[in-house]
């Protein structure tokens, strides 16, 4: 079993050098660029159903945050916010993606929005899921837990708890996912080095205003207006017990404009509940149709 999600991941990896580390990412297929950007403690795996079902018509990228994935997990690394966003603006502009549609969840709103409040001539598009691109209007408790010195170390990176939790935790019906795909989700994350990412991007929720990355999503939310003028859509996993329906109406606000779908009983995997909803909603919204689908509450099959 443990390589049998190589079979659900059947694209061609590349690299980007950041300095001596390598960033892995994909690059499938040709057209308009969809950039897709995961968050913790996932990887590209978690966009493999987008990626197979658009890369006959568009250009795929996901990227692999470094830590993540098949990217380099150098042990000694800022691994921050900021720095996050200089990484994929260097793949963007390495690549010179444009006109791109920006699909983004978790770590990924604030990792991509940040890069396109950067660079807005850059991006057409907005497809935002379960996320926060601003200072957190909350931390839960599970996450207060896994931030302490010891014991939230010892769990994240001794013994892959943060990981393993979130197959079950952040997912509505975690009996959605196959061995195959809970093996991949899990795999590039297989011992205490590896899992140093993991570990930091919990270390870089910000609690309060003194906490660096505050201000880096302040001022990523001072900036979000910018974008207004594009086309967005909001999927939400309703069910999500982290980026609740306080952060999809706080999108709402930003974008008055958006398109929104609620997926009432979908948590905060929403690649893994319901990846044929989010597909069948992209089609439309990416055909650029003069008049939006109305608002829903669209439900998963099951």
């Amino acid at each position: 079993m443990a390589d049998d999600w190589r079979t659900l991941y059947p694209f061609d990896s590349r690299y980007h050098a950041l300095g001596e580390h390598q960033l892995h990412y994909l690059d499938e297929g040709q057209g308009e660029t969809l950039l897709l950007v995961h968050g913790n403690p996932t990887w590209s795996f978690y966009w493999r159903e987008l990626i197979s079902a658009f890369r006959g018509d568009r250009r795929v990228v996901a990227v692999d945050h470094m830590g993540c994935g098949l990217s380099d997990k150098p042990q000694q690394y800022s691994y921050c916010l900021a720095q996050h966003i200089e990484n994929l603006l260097s793949l963007i502009q390495d690549l010179d993606l444009r006109n791109i549609t920006l699909v983004v969840h978790d770590w990924g709103g604030a990792i991509g929005l940040g890069a396109a409040v950067r660079e807005p001539e850059r991006f057409s598009r907005l497809v935002i899921l379960n996320t926060a691109a601003f200072p957190p209007p909350y931390v839960p408790w599970r996450i207060r837990l896994c931030r302490t010195p010891v014991l939230g170390r010892i769990g994240l990176r001794g013994l892959n708890l943060f990981s393993r939790a979130a197959l079950f935790m952040a997912m509505q019906q975690p009996d959605r996912l196959t061995p195959e795909a809970r093996a991949g989700l899990l795999a590039p994350y297989d011992s205490w080095a590896h899992r140093v990412a993991v570990w930091r991007f919990v270390q870089d929720i910000p609690r309060r205003p003194s906490d660096p990355t505050w201000q880096v999503l302040a001022d990523i939310e001072s900036q979000l207006p910018q974008l207004a003028h594009l086309p967005v859509q909001l999927i939400w996993g309703m069910r999500d017990w982290c980026f609740t329906p306080v952060c999809l109406e706080k999108f709402q606000t930003i974008f008055p404009q958006a398109e929104t779908h609620a997926l009432d009983n979908v948590g905060h995997y929403v690649m893994e509940e319901a990846p044929q909803n989010v597909i069948g909603l992209l089609w439309p919204f990416l055909e650029n149709l003069k008049e939006p689908p109305p608002q829903n509450n669209d439900q998963p099959p099951g």
